[in-house]
């Protein structure tokens, strides 16, 4: 029994390693292999997951769709040559047989079928919660922004499901109940089996009792230099408007140059204490701020709310029950466009500061409203759902296997 992963971006290659990983503790482990089509599969290797075919990180690290000057950059570095050369060795590995697990959007997906072998999708892209919540439709901005959705009745488009309906595909994993429900009325085996994105987050450590707040920047370099000079600058504001001491907390990701963090830092008036430590202001209008590379699990469990411009960590922080602000930035990722559709996806959970002076007055306000924390915490855990995902994936994977093989 052999099993080929295919994962398109960051997050999703850690998605895609906790469920090998999960798979690999079950009996009759297939013989598993992994081939990232974007960036080099870095999670994969320090898993001890075999990488095959050729690998390489592209321009844009895989944000073409929100920028055609991305997509223009990755063609200039060769994303033609790359995708074909990707292409044969899946097709090859596929001809002595094996089932393919697809975790991202369309493009593993659809890579999946060409392969000619059956397959199974973990769709962490999509949810029905970006067009609708439990009580109907969701406002947008213009009739035009969903209307093929609307039209079809699903967030995943005619195409995608296509996909999901051919006999190759053997199981789909959606992100959330509301998706998988979506789904099943378009005859695709559609399971509800959790997000492996809350898998790992289990509270290790007792949150703080101050303000203790969670900033998180992002992942991506350099869009993440630009977002925490951002988030700066909203510190700077709750250190005149906020009227208490308060605590922030550094998300930083493996990789990220911590001199440029710090540098900016000082720009912003922030001293250095210790290793990792700074502190700004005095009395009632002081703050504390630690960098905690490499910690993101115990950043999040730590912390009472968070200053976010990411993508997955976002998500995962608001799967604990926890309220998040954002602000949009420059991009490529994290722009206008992906902050307001965050809030769809998130509801309640996140609040859109538009400007990151505004970010005092409206943290005062949540607080200032406890039923809204109780109905945030109940929203997180229902759109998050349960930890276990990558282990009850697994196990229906195993069994998947076992019948088709």
């Amino acid at each position: 029994m052999r099993l080929l992963c295919l994962s398109n971006g960051h997050g999703e290659d850690i998605i895609a390693v906790r469920i090998l990983q999960a798979l690999q503790q079950l009996p009759n482990c297939p013989e598993i292999a992994a081939l990232p089509i974007v960036g080099e599969g870095h999670f994969y290797q320090k898993a001890g997951i075999p990488v095959i075919g050729t690998v390489k990180a592209m321009p844009s690290g895989g944000f073409v769709w929100m920028d055609s000057r991305q997509l223009a950059r990755d063609l200039q570095g060769g994303l033609v040559q790359l995708t074909i050369a990707q292409i044969k060795t899946m097709r090859s590995w596929a001809k002595e047989g094996g089932l393919i697990l697809a975790v991202g959007d369309i493009v593993p997906m659809l890579f999946a079928w060409l392969s000619g072998a059956p397959f199974a999708f973990v769709g962490t892209a999509k949810s029905e919660y970006y067009i609708r919540d439990e009580k109907g439709w969701l406002p947008r901005q213009s009739w035009w922004d969903d209307r093929l959705e609307r039209w079809t009745g699903c967030i995943y488009q005619p195409w995608e499901r296509w996909l999901m309906t051919r006999p190759q595909c053997k199981a789909v994993f959606p992100r959330d109940r509301i998706t998988a429900t979506t789904l099943k009325r378009f005859g695709i085996p559609a399971f509800d089996l959790g997000n492996p994105m809350m898998d790992g987050l289990a509270a290790e450590v007792e949150p703080d009792q101050e303000l203790t707040i969670a900033l998180i920047p992002g992942s991506r370099i350099p869009e993440i230099y630009a977002n925490w000079e951002i988030i700066l600058q909203s510190l700077d504001g709750m250190l005149r408007q906020m009227g208490k001491p308060f605590k922030g907390i550094a998300a930083i990701a493996p990789g990220i140059e911590l001199g440029e963090l710090e540098h900016t830092l000082q720009e912003y008036r922030w001293q250095k204490v210790q290793e990792n430590t700074y502190v700004n202001g005095s009395g009632q209008n002081k703050a504390a701020l630690e960098l905690m590379p490499g910690r993101f699990a115990e950043c999040i469990q730590k912390a009472t709310i968070a200053i976010a411009m990411a993508g997955t960590a976002t998500e995962q922080f608001i799967g604990l029950g926890k309220p998040a602000f954002i602000i949009p930035g420059a991009g490529p990722q994290f722009n206008p466009q992906f902050a307001e559709a965050q809030t769809r996806l998130l509801g309640m959970s996140v609040t859109l500061v538009e400007q990151p002076k505004q970010m005092a007055s409206a943290i005062n306000m949540l607080f200032d409203d406890p039923d809204r924390l109780r109905a945030i915490a109940e929203n997180g855990r229902r759109r998050m759902g349960e930890p276990g995902a990558a282990n009850r994936i697994a196990q229906q994977l195993a069994e998947l296997s076992a019948e088709v093989f």
